[in-house]
């Protein structure tokens, strides 16, 4: 029995919580984006160390725009979007993609249109596959999210352009494309606009030191790329709910927002985080492997159609 949407962990009410998570996030970007280049570097450079912990905080930020894409961050939709999309500037991707893109993960999960690292033998081979493989896996995923924003200008028949280049079989980039382009141009506009606003400011706030800055960027990269697909790597085709749970120590766990207990939210998807644990427990769930096993066994590299364990 999962626990009342009214109440998060210890009977505080959820909106508290995310509403503490979501000061917390802003603040993170406040720090890195304005604090750090305008107060902090100037007075010592060694401050520039704090980007550390401070991209590793792109995990926890993810997790709360994936709980505003699901709608499970704040009660009343209006303001789930508004914060949605705020974290998602500083993120450094418009909103509406984002939540594109991961409601068309679920819906195409696994199938043909999504399964990252998965090539067809009787098209491909391995050394054909693998470098796109890798560059998506090492930061491909996240720069590709941020250079959507150089679409802000494209003429609507630019969008149709692409929406019929991108559409295939083996991609949901096409209907990706055309579902923004048709019914979300303005917002996704208005939101690409304000990243590079957002992040062309931060770069003249660090001015010398916007190395740093660019550095922390490309680690963010690596970070949210190599997570992404570790809960579906080498798991079953053409089967729509499948992910894993990745075992993390209970800190962590709490760190990432649960977002470990991927195959209860793929089965569950409009829980909010803090009623995953218990419905794992409900539905007698188990792990499937550690999380950093996980994340380190990608760099096997694609795996061919045909391999049994992908049709067990």
């Amino acid at each position: 029995m999962t626990p009342k949407r009214a109440r998060a962990t210890n009977g505080t009410p959820d909106h508290v919580i995310s509403l503490v998570l979501i000061a917390a996030a802003l603040a993170g970007l406040g720090l890195q984006l304005a604090v750090l280049p305008l107060a902090l570097l100037p007075a010592d450079p060694a401050w520039g160390w704090l980007l550390v912990p401070l991209v590793l905080l792109s995990t926890p930020l993810w997790s709360l725009i994936h709980e505003a894409i699901h709608a499970t961050l704040l009660r009343q939709r209006t303001w789930n979007d508004r914060f949605g999309r705020i974290l998602a500037v500083g993120y450094g991707a418009p909103f509406v993609l984002l939540k594109s893109a991961h409601l068309l993960h679920h819906r195409y999960n696994r199938s043909r249109r999504e399964r990252t690292e998965v090539y067809d033998p009787a098209t491909s081979s391995w050394a054909a596959a693998a470098p796109g493989y890798y560059l998506h896996l090492l930061g491909g995923l996240y720069l590709i999210e941020v250079a959507s924003v150089l679409l802000a200008a494209a003429p609507r028949r630019l969008w149709r352009y692409l929406a019929r280049l991108l559409d295939s079989p083996d991609t949901f980039g096409g209907m990706l494309i055309e579902g923004i382009g048709r019914r979300h141009l303005r917002e996704f506009r208005a939101d690409a606009v304000a990243v590079v606003v957002v992040y062309a400011i931060a770069g003249v706030a660090y001015g010398r030191h916007v190395w740093m800055l660019a550095a922390a960027l490309v680690a963010r990269a690596v970070l949210i790329s190599v997570a992404d697909n570790a809960y579906h790597y080498g798991t079953r085709l053409d089967a729509r709910l499948e992910a894993m749970n990745l075992r993390l120590p209970g800190p962590l766990e709490l760190f990432v927002l649960a977002f470990n207990l991927h195959s209860v939210h793929h089965r569950h998807p409009g829980l909010p985080w803090y009623e995953l644990r218990a419905a794992f427990a409900a539905d007698g769930d188990q792990f499937h492997l550690g999380w950093f096993t996980a994340v380190a066994r990608q760099l096997r590299g694609p795996i061919s159609a045909d391999a049994p364990h992908l049709h067990e």
